[in-house]
């Protein structure tokens, strides 16, 4: 009779961190930290900003990006943003040493998103671009990067028309000299009038983002569901859907993750007259590229 001999896995103890396991394909965590971020909700409150980033009207924090990053890379992968903004995702990607490309139509924000890379002076390939996100092709040849494949994207498209409402927020944006809109470039998909229309080419980008991804490959994005004119329209849940249903560039829902922003101000909405909610949570969709699958 023949007995099968198994090596047993060796974990290396972390202190405070826990126990981490070599064999761990997806990132550097420890078990206890995995289970951590596995959570289905989670509540940020990131330090304010002082930096002139906070001219971007719809800006995410690095440091949420970060547990992204961390949980979805190990050191040195590849991590792509296709909507840069004024460079979050990139300056996070560099501190936790990884790689990464960001492309941005707006010209103010790139600069401001570049000007920001520059003063942390990283020593990885951390590379902010100018231009669509559609001619991503283009933007990595240019880079001499045409042959990456990414390991992960993480990035937070506009939320459709919601810097053109006529909300509180965006009024009080507009009284202090901030920016109430994204650009006036008709590629920009902020600009897009017709909600139909505004899905179909967010789409398209992630055609695009599709390809320069390695299989199994995973992609977060920071999204939300609309209320305009009396009615909610469900972007999250209208993004997630249209990204499975591209055929051969379908993307897989591997599932959400709530951001609960419990520091948000309450504002009055609605008050004796009808519902309105304030809105104080974000999704974070949660995509597996699986070719082979």
């Amino acid at each position: 009779m023949k007995t099968k001999t198994t090596k047993k896995t060796k974990y290396i103890d972390l202190g405070e961190r826990g126990k981490y396991n070599p064999k761990n394909k997806l990132n550097d965590l420890t078990g206890k930290e995995w289970i951590k971020f596995s959570k289905s909700w989670f509540i940020h409150r990131p330090i304010r900003r002082k930096e002139n980033e906070i001219l971007h009207p719809a800006k995410f924090p690095e440091s949420l990006v970060k547990e992204f990053i961390r949980f979805f890379t190990k050191e040195n992968q590849w991590v792509l943003d296709p909507f840069l903004g004024t460079g979050s995702s990139l300056i996070a990607a560099g501190e936790l040493n990884r790689n990464a490309v960001g492309i941005e139509l707006g010209k103010k924000y790139y600069s401001i998103a570049e000007e920001r890379i520059k003063v942390k002076d990283f020593s990885k390939s951390i590379i902010p671009s100018l231009g669509s996100s559609l001619d991503i092709d283009e933007i990595l040849k240019s880079k001499k990067l045409n042959n990456i494949k990414f390991d992960y994207v993480v990035t937070s498209p506009p939320y459709w028309n919601q810097l053109e409402r006529n909300s509180l927020r965006q009024k009080a944006r507009k009284e202090k000299g901030l920016d109430t809109q994204y650009s006036i470039d008709d590629e920009d998909l902020g600009n897009i009038k017709n909600y139909e229309k505004f899905i179909k080419n967010q789409a398209k980008i992630f055609d695009k983002v599709y390809d320069v991804v390695k299989d199994k490959g995973y992609m977060t994005i920071i999204t939300n569901n609309i209320y305009y004119k009396s009615k909610l329209f469900p972007l999250a849940f209208d993004t997630a859907v249209s990204l499975t249903k591209r055929g051969a560039k379908s993307w897989v829902l591997k599932d959400e993750k709530i951001w609960l922003q419990d520091d948000k101000p309450l504002i009055a909405l609605g008050i004796n007259n009808a519902w309105v909610g304030n809105r104080h949570h974000q999704y974070c969709l949660i995509f597996r590229k699986e070719e082979n699958e």
